[in-house]
């Protein structure tokens, strides 16, 4: 008895932790983020999930870049997950405030540009 108990609380879990993630808003854009360390422009999704921001952009049918904004760290397939902090300091500017990358694509704006010509930053969404 205990066991089959067992079995089903385990099956139950594995279940549960499997459950794909509900986006809540899914937006196509072209996006285009050039700074002295990273260079991205292309068309890509923004989707909004309970608890991040994805980003995604897309070159000739294959993912180039997959971010993933948390509201303490920042995660991509190139880098493992860096505090906001760390990934400003490394990628932007430390001067930015924490929830710059959120700002900038959490807005309902059709088209959102950032320029920073003192760090030769420029950020641009344009949303379909």
């Amino acid at each position: 008895m205990i066991k089959k108990l067992i079995s089903i609380i385990f099956i139950t879990f594995l279940l549960s932790s499997c459950a794909s993630k509900q986006v809540i808003n899914s937006t196509s854009a072209t996006i285009l983020i050039k700074t002295p360390t990273m260079k991205f422009y292309d068309k890509g999704f923004i989707s909004k999930f309970d608890n991040y921001t994805q980003v995604q952009i897309y070159s000739a049918g294959k993912t180039i870049l997959d971010m993933k904004i948390y509201k303490d760290r920042v995660c991509t397939s190139t880098f493992e997950c860096e505090s906001l902090k760390e990934f400003n300091k490394k990628y932007l500017n430390s001067a930015y405030k924490d929830d710059f990358l959120e700002s900038i694509f959490n807005n309902n704006k059709k088209e959102t540009v950032f320029r920073d010509k003192e760090h030769n930053i420029l950020i641009k969404v344009k949303k379909d």
